[in-house]
């Protein structure tokens, strides 16, 4: 077995410089050591506290907050995967993008969470122009075809998300965003 070899470290506490007698010793005296135990076990304490709270909050919040988080996970994934294709109606590739909806989440919240619903678009063309919905149609059947495009605009059974569905659809996109960010 090998001996270890006293090292010069700096003490995390005082900042002395000391001979460190094993590999882990982290400070030069015992008044030190209990000055790092308190400072740890404080930290572990607010580091719990804050878990606490959170757990807290999450279980106050409402159906529109969890809807709002999911909604947020959702357009980020959609502008990270359709990065760098520009905006589907006009197909400028620079300034503020979104991820706008073909058919809005106010006229039929049942295609909220549809990937083929969503696409980038610019903040001009989603925000000004009204979605420039003429010509996002007609990229968008180029985009996803015309057997998807019939589904989008025909008919869909009304749904009302409920909380637990919401929070699944959050984590998934969560998710997806990591998958996608590791693969760029």
């Amino acid at each position: 077995m090998k001996k270890y070899e006293p090292k010069i470290k700096q003490c995390k506490v005082c900042g002395n410089d000391f001979h460190a007698m094993t590999s882990t010793q982290a400070v030069d005296s015992m008044t030190c050591a209990i000055t790092l135990a308190r400072e740890l076990n404080e930290k572990r304490e607010k580091k719990e506290k804050r878990r606490i709270n959170k757990a807290a909050r999450e279980k106050i919040k409402t159906r529109t907050e969890w809807l709002r988080e999911a909604q947020t996970a959702f357009n980020k994934f959609i502008r990270l995967r359709d990065e760098g294709n520009g905006c589907i109606s006009c197909g400028i590739k620079t300034g503020q993008m979104h991820a706008g909806h073909y058919r809005t989440t106010a006229a039929c919240p049942e295609f909220r969470f549809d990937e083929a619903n969503c696409h980038l678009q610019c903040s001009q063309c989603n925000n000004h122009k009204s979605g420039n919905i003429v010509e996002y149609r007609i990229n968008l059947v180029r985009k996803i075809g015309e057997a998807e495009m019939e589904r989008i605009e025909g008919y869909a059974k009304p749904h009302k998300w409920d909380i637990d569905e919401i929070v699944a659809l959050k984590l998934l996109y969560r998710e997806k965003i990591k998958t996608l960010a590791i693969s760029n």
